[in-house]
């Protein structure tokens, strides 16, 4: 049996783990304050906030490891059983959510939680550089990324929606369930590398493995493993360390308002959990459109004839310049209405630049290299998050966001110079001499 396009059935797979992905994570957030009002009905806002600042934290800290962690993990057993071994942990670590009962329990499964889902984001690169080729590697993380947003879009009002049915208990155990799911496709269908996969076709393996570019380090037209140098190597090139910068600066603009959207609409604009479903996932609708309007604009490009170094730099430069006055507007929205709407324009420019980011370790190294990258990458941008989740109880106390939101646009400047600065020519790298 052969498969045509299989490369994208593949894709189309690690898209919608990521929507299951955001939908366990966000699940706290949109519950948190049916949560906070059975487990700590004497405490006030501020405290409530704080509780969910720190439990916040744990996750994300662990999500830092994690991606470090599972960079090395899908490098030595494989995208496959990578996946199957992220997912199906997190999926019963969010059903185990029912059974937490307070900041101990919750931090627990939180930080097997954010362990486990870390392994989607270098997986899902690492499966990019498998079965992409270099001019179609930005689309596919767009598709990619459009998940997170999809993801986004559907679980705000979703989870409102389920609890006029079920408790915030029961939600959890529904929403880890669906994950366990998601690995029955996935196993039968992505038996192997494209190289071997026996249901693709042999048009669409010489497509691939001819358009790895990246690959052919002694450039003499033949596919072959490409630099795959050791950590300690890898970190001895100024271009590994750009993505990492630009990785930890501008990622906890996205935790920003991953975290904090239904605490914002909460406390700003005084809405319940039904009220939050309604508004809260217009943000995310900007974020699908940037993660498409990346790709294809990257993808644009390379089609036109730019190399891929002007490519990577136009579309990360003006991302995170729609971000940059967009966040310094937050600081007075208005209505709600214009606050969810610049909060779509920010994840916008977000998503434009953060899938031609996550692309750079395909960039520049082989592909037994580029999941230890993405999850040194994806390290740093999680400890970039934790900072700033642990600042914003303190930035925001009283409900005055604009302090967030100022250190919000320093990073998004922090993030484009990085890249300027530290990757002076996107190309493949080759050994030292």
């Amino acid at each position: 049996m052969k498969i045509k396009n299989l490369r994208w059935w593949v894709v189309a797979l690690i898209a919608l783990a990521t929507i299951i992905n955001y939908i366990d994570r966000q699940s706290l957030s949109v519950l948190w304050p049916d949560i906070a009002a059975d487990l700590y009905p004497d405490k006030s806002a501020d405290e409530r906030k704080e509780i969910y600042a720190f439990i916040s934290v744990v996750f994300v800290f662990s999500y830092a490891f994690g991606q470090a962690i599972f960079g090395k993990i899908f490098d030595w057993v494989g995208t496959r059983i990578g996946f199957a071994l992220s997912i199906g942990i997190w999926s019963i670590a969010t059903a185990l959510h029912a059974f937490a009962r307070g900041v101990v329990s919750f931090s627990i499964v939180r930080a097997i939680l954010g362990v486990a889902e870390a392994g989607n984001w270098p997986g899902a690169t690492k499966g990019n550089a498998e079965w992409f080729p270099t001019k179609e590697r930005a689309l596919a993380q767009g598709i990619f990324n459009s998940g997170a947003a999809i993801g986004g879009i559907i679980s705000i009002p979703l989870i409102a929606f389920l609890t006029i049915y079920f408790s915030w208990k029961m939600i959890f155990i529904i929403v880890g369930l669906t994950g366990l799911l998601w690995l029955i496709p996935w196993l039968v269908l992505v038996k192997a590398p494209p190289k071997s996969h026996p249901w693709i076709t042999d048009e669409e393996r010489e497509y691939i493995l001819s358009g790895q570019q990246n690959q052919d380090l002694n450039s003499d037209g033949e596919f072959d493993e490409g630099y795959n140098p050791t950590t300690a190597t890898m970190l001895s090139h100024k271009q590994s360390w750009g993505v990492i910068i630009a990785s930890a600066a501008i990622d906890p603009i996205w935790w920003l308002f991953v975290f904090w959207i239904p605490i914002y609409l909460s406390e700003v604009y005084g809405m319940d959990v039904k009220t939050i479903g309604i508004y809260g996932w217009v943000p995310y609708v900007g974020a699908m459109f940037g993660a498409w309007f990346g790709g294809l604009l990257a993808q644009n490009r390379l089609k036109a004839g730019w190399t891929v170094d002007a490519t990577r730099k136009l579309t990360i430069t003006l991302g995170c310049l729609i971000m940059l006055p967009t966040l310094l507007a937050m600081a007075n929205p208005g209505s709600p209405v214009n606050a969810v709407l610049l909060m779509a324009v920010i994840l916008f420019g977000f998503q434009t630049a953060i899938g031609n980011v996550q692309t750079l370790p395909s960039d520049f190294f082989g592909g037994k290299s580029v999941g230890t990258l993405a999850g040194l990458a994806g390290m740093a941008a999680k400890l970039g998050a934790v900072a700033l989740t642990s600042l914003v109880p303190w930035l925001t106390a009283g409900g005055n966001y604009t302090p967030a939101f100022i250190i919000g646009a320093g990073l998004a400047v922090v993030a484009m110079a990085s890249i300027w600065i530290l990757c002076p020519k996107i190309e493949p790298l080759k050994p030292k001499n």
